[in-house]
């Protein structure tokens, strides 16, 4: 695997293998094991009910990997004893996050340079959080950004598969942040789009703790960090008392890099692009994938589809319908250009 795959993939196998499978298979020959074994093994991973499904299918597929490698190199035969095991209940997995038009726009207005660009192309390309970090000037022409590598933990690495290598369009908002980056970094052609002080591609997760929490997570009452913040106190007649910190629930919390890029594949949908064309610019192998994953059907949505079959099963499509507060309404799709500069 450590020939033939990612670097992060590596490391997720390693992990299943160290946390929940090395100590359980002590005393088992790989050809004495049955489908039984194996049940009784991802049922007692699943026990405490601390994994989700999702993690639990991680754990079956390394065990399917493992005899179908060892069947190819000549240690095992029959079939795959994993092939016909059940997913014992689990904990539910956590629903995935996908920022909104709205939402983005104002995490772009409260982050400072470069972290609110590095978010923009997050938000306005899709690329994976490695991808970004692997961006290159001479990947950046003709209006695109050509994603070439991707970076993982110090490791370059080809993006994750081949339909990961394209060019996605880049919007014209998102254009003037890039040059105006380029402007302050003094206009280089080539090396690293987001940099650290010495030149290398800039660690993502320095820039998160550093820039963008203490951004996001401001006080209501003061707005400074939660780190700045000053806590009430009393009893010295030195100090003015403080408040006790509230984060200012107006500015959206964060949610991960990747909320950035279900939120693009979402906020098309929203307008109405259609799946085979949201696939390509998220660069999926499959549309499955982008479906399944990277759509996620909004609250104000289901309201808004609602109120229309609401309109025909009264026989006049023509009458309003109730509106929540919240209701989506033809108008936000002509929203997004002033959301996003």
């Amino acid at each position: 695997m450590t020939q033939q795959k990612r670097p992060s993939t590596v490391k997720g196998y390693r992990d299943i293998w160290n946390n929940h499978l090395k100590a359980r298979s002590v005393g088992l020959w790989m050809r004495e094991i049955r489908t039984c074994d194996v049940q009784r093994i991802l049922d007692d991973i699943a026990k405490p009910g601390t994994l989700s499904g999702n993690s639990l299918r991680h754990i079956k597929s390394h065990i399917s990997a493992v005899f179908s490698y060892a069947k190819q190199q000549g240690y095992f035969d029959g079939e795959n004893p994993a092939r016909n095991t059940a997913i014992p209940p689990s904990r539910p997995s956590q629903e995935t996050y996908a920022y909104s038009l709205e939402e983005i726009g104002q995490i772009l207005s409260v982050l400072p340079e470069p972290a609110a660009t590095v978010f923009a192309v997050a938000a306005f390309t899709g690329a994976r959080r490695g991808e970004i970090r692997g961006l290159l000037w001479e990947n950046y022409r003709d209006g695109e950004i050509h994603v070439t590598r991707s970076i993982w933990r110090g490791h370059i690495s080809e993006p994750k598969t081949q339909k990961s290598r394209g060019a996605i369009p880049v919007i014209s908002p998102l254009a003037i942040r890039l040059e105006a980056h380029r402007a302050r970094r003094g206009k280089p052609t080539s090396g690293a789009i987001f940099p650290n002080q010495n030149g290398e591609p800039m660690d993502l997760g320095n820039l998160l703790n550093r820039s963008i929490l203490p951004a996001l997570n401001r006080c209501a009452v003061c707005g400074k960090p939660k780190d700045e913040c000053r806590k009430a106190r009393g009893g010295d007649e030195n100090e003015r008392p403080g408040h006790e910190f509230e984060r200012d629930k107006i500015v959206p919390a964060w949610h991960g890099w990747h909320a950035a890029r279900r939120g693009l594949g979402t906020n098309l949908y929203r307008l109405g692009v259609p799946e085979k064309t949201i696939q390509a610019i998220l660069r999926h192998a499959n549309v499955s994938t982008t479906n399944t994953y990277y759509i996620k059907s909004a609250a104000d949505d289901a309201r808004l589809a609602m109120a229309k079959l609401e309109r025909l099963v009264v026989g006049n499509p023509e009458a309003p319908a109730f509106q929540s507060d919240n209701e989506v309404t033809p108008s936000k799709a002509e929203a997004p250009t002033a959301l996003i500069q």
